[in-house]
Parts: C-alpha cells; sequence; structure tokens
C-alpha cells in the first residue's frame, strides 16, 4: 500500500502527519505500539514528512459510539466509517494538545 500513501502525500503535500500510539488503558505500551512506531519511522523515512505520534486511547469505543448514535450500524466493517472517525479524533485531540504529540 506505500504507492497509494506516498501518491497522496505527494497530492496533499502535508506539512506533518500524526499517527495513532494504541498505548493501553493505563497508559502502558501495548503489544502494537512497536508496529505503530515502526510505521510512523518508515511513513517519516519514505515520505520525508515530519510524523509525530499521539495517543489514540479510546478513539475506536468513542468513533463506533459516535457511529451508532448518527445511524443504524450496518454491520459490514467495510461500510464503517469507524477508522475515519477515530482517526479524525486522534487528530482533534492533537489539535487540542499538541505539545504530548511524541517523536516515533
Amino acid at each position: 500500500h506505500w504507492p497509494q500513501v506516498l501518491k497522496h502525500i505527494d497530492d496533499w503535500q502535508p506539512g506533518l502527519l500524526i499517527v495513532g500510539l494504541p498505548l493501553n488503558i493505563d497508559g502502558s505500551e501495548s503489544e502494537f505500539c512497536a508496529r505503530a512506531r515502526k510505521f510512523a519511522r518508515r511513513l517519516r523515512g519514505r515520505s520525508g514528512c515530519k510524523v509525530l505520534m499521539f495517543d489514540e486511547r479510546l478513539s475506536t469505543i468513542e468513533a463506533k459510539s459516535m457511529e451508532a448514535k448518527s445511524k443504524q450500524p450496518t454491520g459490514d466493517y467495510r461500510q464503517s466509517p469507524v477508522d475515519a472517525l477515530a482517526a479524525c479524533l486522534i487528530l482533534q485531540s492533537w489539535l487540542q494538545q499538541p505539545d504530548l504529540a511524541i517523536n516515533p
């Protein structure tokens, strides 16, 4: 999927990319943090963009709640905007507290 990701970056020319950091509810590192950090470092290396990571705890749960309140869930995850909503919530949290972002 790298060619598609890099094409979007080339088209949009962002000055900064935010990658979610999947911490456990208690703030400790989850088993997926190492993979997320590796992805963020690769993204930085391949795109040349500045990349920061931001705590994504509870973003998917909140996104699912928002989806459930907005309409009847389809049950088909491919038609669900949960990932996009969660990404928006992570970005919104970063905009509100940019000092909490960390380097990969």
